[in-house]
């Protein structure tokens, strides 16, 4: 800064000083004072001031008013030298966050193989950059929006996101959804217009007093000639669509010009023009004469789908479908691998597979891959590969699983690889790592939130895919694929599923991108399928080949044993008792578990044939248990004999795996070195634990049968005792596992031999047998790769042995479709609702369920635009202006009317009575115009229930018919006559003739014609059939004679001729029909709706008889006109109908929900979220609307923390069946309060038309069996205490209080958008009182032991 004169003499400068950016006022002092020239300051003002000018004037306002200046009191000459603290840049109030920048560069990955190359020696490849707009990246970037969304949050919503953040735009969104709302003219062209013409140009731009000079502009004629090559048709028809359009910028730019120039015409180029005529045709142009096959261009323009270009086209040019999924290909990609992949960005130590290579391929490119193969196949070498490939392009990679055990165990897995971190609902490690394991929810969270962390993902790797398939949390799935943004890659690894193209198909089209599919249906380790029964192994299955052999030598060993035992034993031993008794047993353990029981509940205790486990409380139990122990030691014995360890017995109910561990717990199959190994890891784990904490029963339990050999695996058992479990068992001390079925998709721990102890299972609702996807899950764990030539899958038999075509159902059956279980979720609204630019309804399109219906559209969208093309029929009327139309929705009404009567008239017994043989009635045929005349010839009887009606046929017979041609009593030369005729005595059939003679006239009532009976007669053709009375149309008045014996027993030709002659006669005035009986005076109507009805049809008929197209001679056919045109109508609205929102299989709930929603008051009539609705957005642990009445009523302003966190523990606790909790009069009142809530939701709901029963939706919701249990813990009970309180099994105990830990994080998050501090406050303790001991002790996959 310069020195400043002083009054004094004395001159002082002002500066920053250091890096804080404080000022400092320092003197200047000069080197001799005695020269005044010397002493006077660097800048003098010249001694007289210039004349004023408007310049000079400006320029002093500008110093003055509009440059900052120091305050002269703060930097007087007399506090010179003085430092003052003074915060330069808090004193301007910079903002801290960066500004949104308008471009970033992006760099450009390039395939090794397509690197440029310098001749022969390889130059260092240098990656390129691309400029891209930041709003293409974003939400809102292209939206109405006047505030874009900040391109950096605060520190702590960089991983989690914050709920004011705006989410990214999906990938594959519609770009007519986030498109900007422009002015009508800037739209429609009318400014294009204005120009052409001569008119000013808009040049100011909105807010601006004034614009751009640009001059005046020359009008200009509106013509313009449109130039075609002619070998552009051989192009798609997208480049046909794009050339034959004209573009308002293009006419714009043309303006500017003063001559057009003419096209050069090259030879073997004809050029044709065509001009456009006036301004409504300006974007217009006619199509040529001449393309190809014929078509025109409105038929390539209706033809075309404007959302995907197909890449290759069939010889014939025709445009084929574009598929999103793409198999095939990976012998060649094998055999190349190393050449098309040169610079890998990790080498593994084996060969890849051949499906590896393929996806890792893919992956290279840049592209989506879905791979799917059996268990433990090596589906995780793609996931790897992804986050090698993100460590080198200095992105990010996200590794999902269902389940939180499998992103531990992958944590630990990769963190020595990789630069790691994990994010779970109560664990967050290094969020800033470059390759991230979380669960689908979490993910779910970050991108409703909008985490910035998004920005840097590059690949998402969705694990065990076919999760979709479940009912509660498959929708979680579906939800992030259709919300991931565009510049995400996806990865999905699935097991073997038989619809792996569609649902990678629907990916796709979702996302608009290609999606490989890639996989192997062979095994590392074929499997080998047996049967364990009285002590011997059957082998039934090898491979995919099932061995019925193997089923026959069991079923005789069955047979050979029950012979035995029936023969030898008294009757209460007999097979069939066995099995009755173990029935019964099974259905009184069920019924009378206790307390003593620590993990109750409808769980599966028998085996397959539905053998019990009987009552420990009687002898039978005690027996039966013995029976299995039996069973366990002789199969443990097989096993190791033949080499068969270690095993992983699968049960389907935590008590049986317990109990069954028990029974053999006296059987030791470790060695004295492999029970140090293990006595010094469980020393190690549980050393962690307070004292009292190591003491408790199930982890003294546990580890006395570890040092066994045995193990124990479910979801009742603690966290840290199920990874102590899970790690010694993949050491391979373990030699025996009990375990259910999460372990086969939790873990990757494959064994030697996989047991399965029945093949039935109780999946919540009923029992079931075991589907072939499960079963493929389960018998997928056997088999080490690298160790074992081959895995047994083993069957336990006890009672029964399984049918051979169940046995193959399972074992070789089709597994599982993946299948939507797409569910609209008030949080999934609300947070959709919150950005202008996403639509609930676009999540609706997007979903797997609505796949199909989606899929067809561009076909109805093209069909109704050939519909709407069509030339609209008219009707001409000869009689003025036409009134066909009223007259023909009076005839269409009447005729529903007529039906409805009919209907109800044929059913009714009166209508029963009046048909007696010869009534003449109308028969219902399959053309609606053209219904047939008959006569009832028989009336239902004991033998037959129908009626036999002659029926007259509309169609003239070609052919001489008798009729007996259909009993074959005449010869074939009588087809060789035309026309009717009646043939002479000696032509006729001898037994007809003899029949007709000789018969008895009285009849036995024997129906001797073949029926349908079909012959001639009178010119006309009749049938004789057996006939509904739902199928009669009308009952008449008329009645003839027929001869019941000469028409069904002999088949005289006399008799259908006569019959005939009368039924032609039967007709009245030239009518079609006799007329019907009248309903109410004939048929005695009495129903008051019929009786209604009847009068307006009658009323339609007059009024029909009034109007002047009645009598017309063309009634007919304008009646036949009218009802085409109305046929064409209807089809036109079906498919506008199928093209709408309205079509969405789940709309009406949504339209439900809404209405919640705002009767509640979380959204207004606008669907504008008030922060009643951002608070419900908080809650993702419990049902949203009962949490969030549940704040908004106070109900736990009276509550201390102990009790609050007690009675929130009904949001996430999830056990149905429990002992009952006793609680304190204020938890009883808090309890009673809460439910009442939920009853209202409930009913509420139900009063919107959303399937829900308010006492099932309570009951769902709210489940207060742990209240007790958790208001002792948190007011530090010790949790071998709090255990006794509820027969819960311990685990469940442990898993619901942590999640109660997150529940309390978004209640204090909830609080802080409320504003109510003490809330806050009181979940900030409720969650410190919950933190402690074993319930919240670190895993071991992630502090390692």
């Amino acid at each position: 800064m310069k020195p400043i004169e002083a009054a004094n003499g004395l001159s002082f400068r002002v500066g920053f000083s250091g890096h804080s950016g404080h000022l400092r006022v320092e003197p200047l002092y000069t080197e001799e004072r005695d020269n005044p020239i010397k002493s006077l300051p660097d800048f003098i003002l010249p001694p007289a001031f210039p004349r004023e000018t408007p310049e000079s004037i400006k320029e002093h306002i500008k110093e003055k008013y509009l440059l900052p200046r120091l305050d002269e009191d703060a930097f007087s000459p007399e506090k010179a030298g003085r430092q003052w603290d003074f915060d330069w840049f808090d004193r301007v109030k910079i903002p801290l966050e960066p500004s949104l920048p308008r471009t970033v560069m992006v760099p450009v990955w390039e395939l090794p193989f397509r690197r440029c190359k310098e001749g022969s020696i390889e130059t260092k490849w240098e990656p390129n950059s691309l400029e891209v707009d930041v709003s293409e990246l974003i939400v809102g970037g292209q939206a109405s929006s006047s505030f874009p969304r900040p391109a950096n949050g605060g520190a702590k919503d960089f991983v989690r996101g914050s709920i004011n953040n705006r989410p990214f735009r999906p990938g594959g969104l519609d770009d007519q959804t986030v498109e900007r709302i422009l002015p009508d003219g800037a739209s429609n062209g009318e400014w294009v217009r204005e120009v052409l013409i001569g008119g000013p140009a808009q040049t100011i731009p909105p807010g601006f007093k004034q614009g751009l000079d640009i001059g005046d502009l020359m009008g200009h004629p509106c013509s313009w000639n449109v130039y075609k090559d002619q070998s552009s048709l051989n192009k798609t028809s997208a480049e046909k669509l794009t050339e034959l359009s004209v573009q308002f910028d293009d006419l714009f730019k043309k303006a500017w010009e003063e001559d057009v120039p003419e096209p050069e015409k090259d030879e073997g180029h004809s050029t044709e023009s065509d001009s456009v005529q006036s301004e409504a045709e300006a974007s217009q142009v006619d199509a040529p004469d001449s393309l190809e096959n014929g078509s025109s261009a409105l038929d390539e323009i209706l033809s075309f789908d404007a959302g995907r270009l197909d890449e290759n086209n069939d010889e014939s040019g025709q445009q084929q479908k574009e598929a999103w999924a793409i198999s095939g290909g990976s012998e060649w990609i094998a055999d190349h691998f190393y050449d098309l992949v040169p610079d890998r960005a990790i080498e593994f130590p084996f060969e890849l597979d051949k499906f590896q290579k393929e996806a890792i391929y893919y992956l290279e490119k840049g592209e989506s891959v879905f791979v799917a193969a059996h268990t433990s196949a090596g589906k995780t070498v793609v996931a790897e590969y992804a986050f090698a490939l993100a460590s080198k392009h200095c992105t990010r990679a996200v590794y999902t699983a269902p389940i939180k055990t499998i992103s531990n165990q992958k944590y630990r897995d990769f963190c020595g690889k990789y630069d790691v971190g994990l994010l779970t609902g109560d664990v967050s490690l290094r969020p800033e790592a470059s390759c991230l394991i979380m669960t689908t929810e979490i993910l779910r969270s970050m991108l409703y939130r909008g985490a910035d962390i998004i920005r840097d993902i590059e690949w998402v790797i969705f694990d065990e895919v076919h999760y979709v398939n479940d009912a509660e949390r498959g929708v979680v799935w579906e939800e992030v694929i259709i919300m991931l943004p565009r510049h995400i890659n996806i990865i999905l690894l699935s097991a073997t599923v038989p619809n792996t193209i569609e649902f990678a198909d629907w990916i796709g089209r979702t996302k608009q991108k290609k999606i490989r599919v890639t996989g192997t249906t062979k095994r590392p380790v074929p499997l080998e399928h047996c049967l364990f029964y009285s002590g011997e192994l059957y082998k039934i299955c090898e491979g995919e080949t099932f061995i019925p052999q193997g089923i026959k030598a069991a079923k005789d060993a069955y047979k050979k044993k029950n012979s035995s035992t029936v023969g030898v034993g008294t009757g209460s031993h007999t097979g069939s008792s066995v099995v009755h008794d173990g029935t019964r047993g099974q259905k009184r353990e069920i019924f009378n578990r206790s307390k003593q029981n620590k993990h109750s509940g409808a769980q599966n205790l028998g085996n397959y044939s539905g053998t019990g486990w009987g009552n420990k409380s009687n002898g039978s139990g005690h027996n039966s248990w013995g029976s299995r122990r039996t069973t366990w030691l002789m199969l443990i014995d097989k096993l190791s004999k033949k080499s068969l360890l270690p095993v992983v017995i699968f049960g389907f109910s935590k008590y049986q795996c317990d109990k069954s561990a028990d029974s053999i717990s006296g059987t030791d199959l470790t060695s004295s070195s492999e029970k140090s190994e293990i006595h010094v890891f469980c020393d190690r784990a549980f050393s962690r634990l307070k004292g009292s904490d190591r003491h408790l029963p199930q982890v003294v339990r546990v580890q006395n049968l570890l040092c066994r050999g045995i193990g124990v695996h479910h979801a009742g058992l603690l966290p840290i005792v199920k990874e102590v479990v899970e790690m010694l068992f993949c050491r391979g001390v373990i030699k025996v596992l009990f375990s259910t079925e999460t372990f086969a998709m939790g873990v990757n721990a494959p064994a030697r031999t996989v047991v399965f102890d029945t093949l039935r299972k109780f999946d919540g609702k009923e029992f079931r047998q075991v589907l072939p996807g499960e079963y493929t899950q389960m018998a997928g764990r056997a088999g080490r790769r690298g160790l074992d030539k081959i895995g047994t899958v083993i069957v336990m038999c006890r009672d029964e042995i399984p049918e051979e075509r169940d046995l193959k159902h399972v074992m070789t059956g089709t597994p599982t479709k993946l299948e939507s279980q797409f569910r609209l979720t008030y949080i999934m609204i609300l947070h959709l609702l919150r950005v202008e630019e996403l639509k609930v309804e676009d999540m609706l399109k997007r979903s797997f369920a609505e796949f199909h219906a989606q899929k067809k559209l561009p076909e109805q969208q093209q069909l109704l635009m050939r519909k709407l093309a069509q030339p609209k029929k008219t009707i001409e009327c000869i009689k003025g202006e036409p009134a066909i139309e009223e007259y023909y929705e009076m005839h269409a009404e009447a005729e529903e009317h007529n039906e409805q009567i009919s209907k109800a008239v044929m059913q009714s017994p009166v209508a029963q009575q009046f048909l007696t043989p010869g009534r003449v009635v109308v028969v219902k045929s399959q053309s609606a115009q053209d219904h047939l005349l008959g006569v009832v010839v028989k009336a239902p009887s004991a033998n037959n229930k129908q009626y036999i009606v002659l029926v007259l046929k509309p169609d003239v017979p070609s052919i001489t018919q008798t009729p007996s041609s259909s009993t074959n009593l005449h010869d074939k030369k009588t087809a060789d006559f035309q026309g009717y005729v009646l043939l002479p005595k000696a032509k006729r059939g001898l037994d007809e003739d003899y029949r007709i003679s000789a018969g008895p006239r009285k009849g036995s009532g024997i129906i001797n014609i073949k029926l349908p009976h079909r012959g001639a007669a009178a010119g006309v053709s009749f049938e004789v059939r057996e006939t509904d009375i739902t199928e009669m149309l009308c009952i008449c008045n008329s009645k003839i004679k027929v001869d019941q014996v000469g028409l069904l027993e002999y088949g005289s030709d006399s008799a259908f001729s006569n019959t005939v002659q009368q039924l032609l006669k039967s007709k009245s005035n030239g009518k079609k029909y006799p007329p019907a009986l009248d309903p109410l005076k004939d048929l005695k109507l009495r129903d008051m709706d019929l009786v209604e009805t009847y009068y307006k049809w009658t009323h339609l008929l007059q009024k029909m008889s009034e109007n002047k197209c009645h009598e017309c001679i063309k009634l007919e056919e304008h009646i036949k006109l009218a009802r085409e045109i109305k046929k064409h109508k209807e089809e036109v609205n079906a498919l506008e109908f199928q093209l709408s929102n309205e079509a969405l299989q789940q709309m009406p709930e949504f339209q439900g929900r809404i209405d919640v929603l705002r009767e509640i008051g979380c959204i207004d009539e606008d669907l504008v979220v008030q922060i009643k609705g951002r608070v419900a957005c908080e809650m993702n642990s419990g049902e949203e609307l009962i949490c969030t009445e549940c704040l908004f009523e106070n109900q736990l302003d009276d509550l201390e923390p102990e009790e609050a966190v007690a009675l929130m523990s009904a949001f996430v606790f999830q056990q149905k069946n429990t002992s009952e909790p006793s609680l304190t009069s204020k938890l009883s009142q808090a309890k009673q309060r809460l439910h009442d809530t939920a009853i209202r939701l409930g009913k509420l709901q139900a009063d919107f038309k959303i399937p829900i029963t308010p006492e099932e939706y309570a009951q769902e919701n709210l489940k207060f069996g742990l209240v007790e249990v958790v208001y002792e813990w948190a007011k530090g009970t010790p949790f071998a205490d709090i255990c006794e309180l509820t027969d819960v099994p311990e685990g469940l105990i442990v898993r619901t209080i942590v999640r109660l830990d997150e529940t309390c994080r978004e209640f204090k998050n909830a609080a802080a958008i409320m504003g109510n501090s003490s809330l806050h406050k009181k979940m900030e303790s409720a969650s410190n009182a919950i933190k402690r001991d074993i319930v919240f002790a670190a895993s071991l996959y992630i502090t390692g032991v």
